[in-house]
């Protein structure tokens, strides 16, 4: 689980999370695109994190998806920070389990989550110059929706 400055290791990813009692893996990779919502024409992307709390949230989801999904058998979460160029694989899940279902299940958990409530933020780049988003929920946000859902 973590954050990277340098590229993503999609197939290492892939195999370790394989196993022999595994039948399905399931690989979620997010690429930089060359579109936004209204602006086209992005040439590349910057990400930064609040390093201790993004990995320390990227492992809450790690462990809030094995108390969910318990067939899950080896999950792995990698996001990358600095500067990407488009096609540049920024975030991957993978996740094995003994049948799709769960591994389907906890990737696309995964995946939500972190985007919904890591502190990583990204600023787009493209002709028309640049912009930061906040894709984040604060933590705090994040504790108190959990604690009604499991009440």
């Amino acid at each position: 689980m973590g954050l990277s400055a340098s590229s993503l290791a999609v197939d290492d990813a892939r195999r370790w999370v394989a196993a022999p009692d595994c039948g399905a893996v399931v690989v979620f990779t997010g690429m930089v695109r060359d579109h936004a919502d209204g602006r086209t024409g992005v040439t590349g992307l910057t990400y930064e994190a609040y390093e201790e709390h993004a990995v320390t949230r990227i492992q809450a989801v790690v462990d809030e998806a094995r108390g969910r999904w318990p067939a899950a058998r080896r999950i792995v979460i990698w996001h990358r920070v600095g500067a990407l160029a488009v096609g540049d694989d920024a975030v991957v899940v993978a996740v094995s389990s003994a049948h799709r279902a769960e591994a389907f299940a906890v990737a696309s958990f995964c995946i939500d989550t972190v985007k919904a409530t890591a502190p990583i933020w990204k600023q787009e780049r493209w002709a028309g110059g640049t912009e930061w988003g906040t894709d984040a929920t604060p933590l705090a946000d994040i504790a108190e929706a959990v604690r009604v859902e499991r009440a």
